[in-house]
């Protein structure tokens, strides 16, 4: 009877038992820090508070967001390559701005070789005008942004909304002069202005709108992609090139990244922890279904090769707009074949 009730009792122990974190290479003894360069409830902070969890469970240590916004994100990032390369200090954001703050000055003698490059998702701007607004489609937006003021809601020109704003005003010729870029601290504050109506519209990520939206607060018009945007409990938002044929689009990977210079194993592991945990997420992939984004993880030079094009594009795009202190050849970007 006694042996009966010892083997139940290890049995119940074993099952209360929490589960034990895989042993890799890389032991950390402190909680990692991941730097969200923007405010909370923008795209990048969305989407880490995600990735956190899986990473943190997985390897049996607390990882912390940090949001730290400013100056389109450079204040963060630079912060982040300021810390000492031990492994403990990664940023988040979308990969284009990473590769390309140096060309713009926010943050000197950087390019995306300073990073080992994880990715999870690739996000879509979306252009949505305040519901209270008389645009019902991005034929009368795009001619109120020719002739009228139109003030623009976006997260700072490095931002994806600024960026996807430039591309606009690029796609269309440069005709928009009638669109003025309000810039706030993150893509959930550009939001929320435009849906409160301090704002006409905004560019910023799907992902940031899509409650706004279902809320009926703000009026989608065209998503900046090659095919629709089909997201549950919203109407298909049609795409740009049925207005623009000729606009070219480029998927906007966002990522965790991890500054050079820390212990091997540091990397080791987190190749082997995205592999095994975060490109197998259910978790993350419910969170890309339902908000308009990409579920598209990869890791190292895969996911480098992956992104090359909007890293390219939003690179050479800087030297067009005028908006380049540096040639993006410094950085081993070639713009010849744009």
């Amino acid at each position: 009877m006694r042996a009966s009730y010892c083997a139940v009792s290890l049995a119940a122990a074993l099952i209360a038992a929490p589960a034990v974190a895989q042993e890799y290479s890389w032991q950390p003894d402190r909680p990692i820090n991941i730097i969200v360069p923007w405010a909370a409830g923008g795209s990048t902070d969305q989407v880490t508070r995600v990735v956190a969890p899986i990473i943190e469970e997985a390897l049996g240590t607390e990882v912390v967001v940090v949001n730290q916004p400013g100056a389109s994100g450079s204040t963060g990032t630079q912060a982040a390559l300021n810390a000492p390369r031990d492994g403990y200090t990664w940023t988040a954001n979308a990969i284009a701005n990473n590769a390309t703050y140096s060309i713009t000055g926010l943050v000197e003698d950087t390019s995306i070789e300073d990073y080992h490059i994880y990715l999870h998702v690739a996000n879509v701007p979306l252009v949505s005008v305040n519901a209270d607004t008389a645009y019902q489609s991005f034929d009368e937006l795009l001619a109120a942004m020719e002739d009228g003021s139109v003030t623009v809601g976006t997260a700072g020109i490095n931002s994806s909304g600024g960026m996807a704003l430039a591309a606009l005003k690029e796609g269309a010729d440069g005709e928009l002069g009638g669109a003025r870029m309000i810039t706030y601290d993150g893509g959930n504050p550009a939001v929320i202005a435009a849906a409160s109506g301090e704002v006409d519209m905004t560019t910023q990520l799907a992902v940031e709108q899509t409650e706004m939206i279902r809320g009926g607060r703000l009026r989608p018009l065209t998503v900046l992609s090659d095919s629709a945007l089909e997201v549950e409990g919203i109407d298909p938002v049609p795409p740009i090139t049925d207005f623009l044929p000729e606009f070219e689009v480029a998927a906007d990977y966002f990522g965790v990244f991890i500054p050079v210079g820390a212990p091997d194993e540091v990397y080791e592991t987190m190749d082997q922890i995205w592999q095994d945990h975060v490109m197998n997420s259910e978790e993350l992939r419910t969170y890309a279904n339902n908000n308009g984004a990409v579920f598209s993880p990869d890791y190292g030079e895969a996911a480098l090769e992956k992104a090359m094009p909007v890293v390219i594009s939003e690179a050479c795009s800087r030297v067009t707009r005028g908006e380049a202190v540096i040639e993006p050849s410094e950085i081993g970007i070639d713009c010849s074949s744009e």
